[in-house]
């Protein structure tokens, strides 16, 4: 009986020793310390660099028109929600992108009041961003107010292209 009883444990040993995964290098499972310092050099190469491209591919070819205001208004026009609602699918489909909301003015106002209003137009498409699935960790908002008008021009065109949220992306 004793004999039966350890052949069967000796048989269990083995069947969990044959499943476990051999390591593909001898230091791949020693801690950096441990290890020899050109094994490490190269595994920190190899990590930076599948990092990079990881970043690289999680951007993908994410881009976005800026949205445009009227004149005294953080109130979002309905062919900005269209493209809002595509640039959260693919904030979503990208958690490791994280994108700025900049928030700019027209000359017209004091130098204060544009950089509440750019601050309330860049908060206005986070809040819809955030209501359409994107992570609050991947938004971020800047207000500019008229510090970076697109154009310095003081026609009707000019001062309603620089009322607008504009967005940088970043990984």
């Amino acid at each position: 009986m004793n004999r039966t009883l350890l052949s069967l444990i000796a048989a269990v040993s083995l069947v969990g020793c044959a499943s476990k995964q051999k390591p593909s290098s001898l230091t791949d499972n020693l801690p950096d310390q441990h290890r020899s310092p050109t094994a490490t050099a190269a595994t920190s190469t190899r990590n930076a660099d599948e990092d990079e491209e990881a970043a690289r591919r999680a951007m993908g070819s994410l881009s976005a028109d800026p949205v445009y205001f009227e004149l005294d208004s953080a109130t979002l026009r309905p062919e900005s929600r269209d493209m809002l609602a595509q640039l959260a699918t693919g904030l979503r489909e990208r958690p490791l992108t994280r994108v700025t909301v900049s928030g700019h003015t027209c000359e017209l106002g004091t130098t204060e009041y544009n950089i509440a209003l750019g601050h309330r137009r860049a908060a206005v498409v986070r809040d819809y961003l955030r209501n359409l699935g994107v992570e609050s960790s991947q938004l971020s908002i800047v207000s500019f107010g008229e510090e970076r008008p697109l154009s310095d021009a003081h026609t009707e065109d000019a001062l309603r292209r620089n009322r607008r949220a504009e967005f940088t992306f970043s990984s």
